[in-house]
């Protein structure tokens, strides 16, 4: 048992590896599953410094069945984009990743939702029934000023907030997961006001939700 584990995550080590370069040449396309995708989802994020990422690859399904999902992805990114001015919409693998900069869904050092907030993640939830063999992960960001933990707690309940708003909307809430960072995963300098900006955001994975009805 022990030397099959050892075979498994070594295999994930080196299929993350390659996925990671084929990333950063085009993040896009049919990502091939694997039986440790899991796995190797989680060394791809650590890899790359983006949760979400890995998260999407982790749960990439491959061959014909992931062909499907990424069709279905396609579509719903689509609507997305359009359904939310403002946000970045992303089709990685066969996933979606959402990102919402700063003060579009928090107000800065705050984890209460305004109405425009309200308004976004209302439109999230709708696309979330209208495709509910999807789940999601839902992450917050900080910038570098303040302490790490202090950092760390305010991107976990900005997760939380905007996970519970969701619920609230009638999505299960076992279709959702959060994840705090902190300041641990910039995607920008943390030296200018600009840099810190665009690190105070809140990013979502969609992937899909393995054994549940088909979507739209």
């Amino acid at each position: 048992m022990r030397r099959t584990m050892i075979v498994v995550l070594a295999s994930a080590a080196l299929g993350a590896l390659a996925l990671n370069c084929a990333l950063n040449k085009a993040e896009q396309g049919a990502i091939v599953g694997a039986g440790a995708g899991g796995v190797a989802g989680a060394v791809i994020g650590k890899a790359t410094g983006s949760t979400v990422r890995g998260a999407i690859i982790g749960a990439a399904v491959g061959g014909v069945g992931g062909a499907v999902i990424g069709h279905q992805m396609d579509k719903q990114a689509q609507e997305l984009a359009y359904d939310l001015p403002g946000a970045t919409v992303q089709r990685i693998g066969e996933g979606i990743a959402v990102t919402f900069p700063e003060g579009l869904l928090f107000g800065f050092d705050s984890d209460q939702l305004g109405s425009s907030a309200r308004d976004n993640l209302r439109k999230l939830a709708e696309s979330l029934k209208q495709y509910p063999n999807t789940k999601t992960l839902i992450v917050g960001h900080t910038d570098s000023d303040g302490s790490f933990q202090y950092n760390r707690d305010l991107s976990d309940r900005r997760a939380l907030s905007a996970a519970n708003f969701i619920t609230g909307e009638g999505i299960d809430r076992l279709r959702i997961s959060t994840a705090g960072r902190g300041e641990t995963e910039p995607i920008a300098t943390n030296d200018s006001d600009d840099g810190r900006r665009q690190n105070r955001r809140v990013e979502i994975a969609i992937t899909t939700n393995a054994g549940s009805g088909s979507g739209n």
